[in-house]
């Protein structure tokens, strides 16, 4: 490279690694505002704990912004450089867009290697790491979930409230004025349940709670008339009702994440394909084989796919960068998100096609970063021929 690549490919990496950094950083904020920052917040997950579960995120969220940040740098340098009359000067010494572009595309090269990387092995990896690091968090304290006071949301179908706890142990406690409404899958109320007192233990083999109530109210809505307030409640009163169990299942699926394919390393990967493929078919299920088979593969291509994005974002990026010839940061972002969205709508649109081998939607995922290579390779063209 001469110092004008190395201008350039500095000047692209930089922003590139600026704008991965931020979309990595909007990417992580969702996962920990929704999984982390309450459990932080109530004393429930250790800082040091946090840290490492942040840090665990990084690899997973890279997986979405190595793309974006490729094509945000990309549009940010060359439209300053067109902004600047750099790009026409570089064409008055007799220079052709392709030769400008080449640091942009040996740049987007070495990215789509370090996707390929991360896709295959470090994003899964990690992904399957956040899922213990988490659980072993939660399950050092698991009764810090029972926060009194507090109307506690953290179990699916029900929303808790306890007056107040008395630990006597890692795994047990004694609760008074315990609240309990358990809802349907519109998530209205069906059954309440307020006891003056009860015994709560958490079932480390089923990562549950378990509450036994005494002198309790149960409260029961007619379940084919829930919006009917005309229609009077079943109300019952118990010395001990049956126990309850509250699952804190959101908190452990490293076992049911890890044999997720998305979450698979390559050798994983093939493990599992080889396994599928030699399998014994039933009799009546040589569907169900071909869409386990389709599934692996849909993994697979959309790993390199993910991978490959990177350097379709930067090649288009090119011309349209050149040609927006602008300054403005926002303006040149926007088109990067416009672009990205477009792409992440074609790979859903393909995604919806997995339960029907027939169309090849494993060959159809290849389809956007082919639009996205023609459209760059057109705008290049004409880009160069024009100036």
């Amino acid at each position: 490279m001469n110092i004008l690549d190395r201008h350039i490919f500095r000047s692209i990496l930089t922003t590139a690694l600026a704008a991965v950094a931020l979309f990595a950083f909007v990417l992580a904020a969702g996962n920990i505002i929704r999984d982390l920052l309450g459990p932080l917040l109530s004393g429930q997950l250790p800082v040091m704990s946090f840290g490492r579960l942040v840090l665990l995120l990084i690899p997973f969220v890279a997986y979405y912004a190595l793309p974006l940040g490729m094509l945000t740098g990309v549009l940010l340098t060359l439209g300053r450089l067109s902004a600047d009359s750099e790009i026409t000067a570089m064409r008055a010494a007799g220079m052709s867009l392709p030769r400008i572009a080449r640091p942009a595309l040996v740049l987007a090269v070495l990215g789509t290697a370090l996707a390929l990387w991360v896709n295959f092995q470090s994003m899964p990896w990690a992904r399957v790491q956040y899922h213990k690091e988490l659980a072993i968090a939660i399950r050092a304290n698991p009764l810090s979930y029972l926060r009194p006071k507090t109307f506690i949301r953290e179990f699916p179908g029900y929303v808790v409230y306890v007056g107040s706890m008395d630990a006597d142990s890692r795994d047990g406690s004694n609760v008074r004025d315990f609240w309990m409404w358990q809802l349907d899958s519109e998530r209205r109320v069906v059954r309440f349940i307020r006891a003056e007192s009860g015994r709560v233990e958490y079932d480390e083999a089923t990562n549950d709670f378990i509450v036994t109530l005494a002198n309790a109210r149960v409260d029961e809505h007619d379940h084919r008339a829930l919006d009917d307030f005309t229609q009077p409640m079943r109300i019952n009163t118990f010395g001990q009702i049956d126990p309850v169990r509250l699952s804190l299942s959101k908190y452990f699926g490293s076992e049911s994440v890890h044999q997720k394919p998305d979450w698979m390393t390559y050798g994983e990967l093939v493990a599992l394909k080889d396994k599928v493929e030699h399998e014994a078919v039933p009799a009546g299920g040589e569907k169900q084989h071909l869409r386990s088979l389709l599934k692996i593969a849909l993994t697979f291509q959309g790993k390199i796919n993910m991978a490959l994005a990177v350097f379709a974002f930067a090649f288009v990026g090119v011309p349209l960068g050149i040609k927006v010839s602008r300054r403005e940061t926002s303006a040149n972002l926007g088109v990067a998100v416009i672009l990205a969205l477009a792409y992440y709508f074609l790979i859903v649109v393909v995604g919806w096609l997995d339960q029907h081998p027939e169309y090849r939607p494993d060959l159809l995922l290849w389809a956007p970063n082919l639009i996205f290579l023609s459209i760059g390779a057109w705008l290049l063209r004409r880009l160069d021929r024009a100036s």
